[in-house]
């Protein structure tokens, strides 16, 4: 990893999207129609969230992704824009509506997403070559699955070639990844679902889950970060294994826990921690953000966790 420092530079590739989340006394039936208690717009997409939770801990943060011509794509860039994201490859399209996720959250903090991606799906390899320079200026290079693989590919391609680090968030989850995902990814960050579905093991206990994480090891990732929700995460690399706990809350919402992890671990990663201890740090900036209602909004700012940065 990279010498410590005081502030990391990270690229991010990946989805924008409007979160449109409505409050429900429980997640409703098929065919039922449900009263909700409240509702509201907010910034969201994997990509656009780990990269303002990166942002909001004090980084240099450039993102890559792709908006419709419309005013949720305008309300996008204007976002990135308050928290200092540098968007000169933030492209757009007049061909798909920018990205949006309908999201339930119940009174217990658990939720449910359906994604429409738009225009996320028409960022192309070409695009991200492009902005190579900025990939390579990158401490870290975070990538997930909200756009095409190939895009994903291109760009831990060009950040594998010029020595940057590199994390691949392996969500939304699917079946089936190619080799060349895993061999370019130093750090694979799976959550449990994610995990059950690309290596068929469960992962129950943590016994499970370091062996289903060692398989995805032997697939070609450098290290495996494993995120296990309430019970925190497991670092597993070729050397060994190491069970991170996290403190036990009362959740109010967590949507975007997830992104709040991985923008973290980015930022901390970047910045020289080694492995374990940017995945402490990160847990505990990921369980702050469950306790806050929304996704973006519920993220801590550097003020607000100085104690985690130094």
């Amino acid at each position: 990893m990279a010498n410590q420092r005081t502030r990391s530079k990270i690229c991010v590739v990946g989805a924008c999207n409007i979160d449109l989340v409505s409050y429900v006394p429980r997640m409703p039936a098929v065919g039922e129609t449900l009263h909700g208690t409240r509702f509201q717009i907010g910034f969201g997409g994997k990509g656009a969230n780990q990269a303002v939770m990166a942002a909001k801990l004090g980084a240099d943060v450039t993102i890559i992704a792709k908006l419709g011509r419309d005013v949720f794509g305008e309300d996008t860039l204007k976002n990135f824009e308050r928290f200092g994201i540098t968007t000169r490859h933030v492209h757009s399209t007049d061909q798909a509506f920018s990205g949006v996720a309908p999201i339930a959250v119940d009174p217990q903090g658990r939720n449910s997403i359906i994604i429409v991606t738009g225009a996320n799906d028409l960022l192309t390899p070409t695009e991200i070559e492009a902005a190579g320079p900025d990939i390579a200026a990158a401490d870290v290079l975070v990538c997930q699955l909200e756009i095409p693989l190939e895009p994903n590919l291109a760009a831990l391609r060009l950040a594998r070639e010029a020595g940057v680090t590199t994390i691949f968030n392996p969500a939304p989850a699917r079946p089936e990844l190619p080799e060349e995902v895993y061999r370019y990814s130093d750090v694979f960050c799976p959550n449990e679902t994610e995990t059950q579905l690309l290596t068929g093991l469960p992962v129950t206990t943590l016994g499970e889950a370091e062996t289903a994480a060692r398989s995805l090891l032997a697939r070609g990732a450098g290290a495996v970060i494993l995120t296990l929700g309430e019970r925190g995460s497991l670092v597993v690399t070729p050397d060994g294994a190491q069970h991170v706990p996290a403190e036990a809350v009362q959740a109010v919402d967590s949507t975007g826990a997830g992104d709040a992890y991985v923008g973290s671990l980015a930022c901390f990663l970047g910045l020289g921690q080694g492995l374990f201890e940017a995945a402490r740090r990160a847990g505990r900036i990921a369980t702050r953000s469950v306790l806050q209602p929304g996704t973006q909004t519920s993220f801590p700012s550097r003020d607000e966790v100085l104690e985690l940065l130094n």
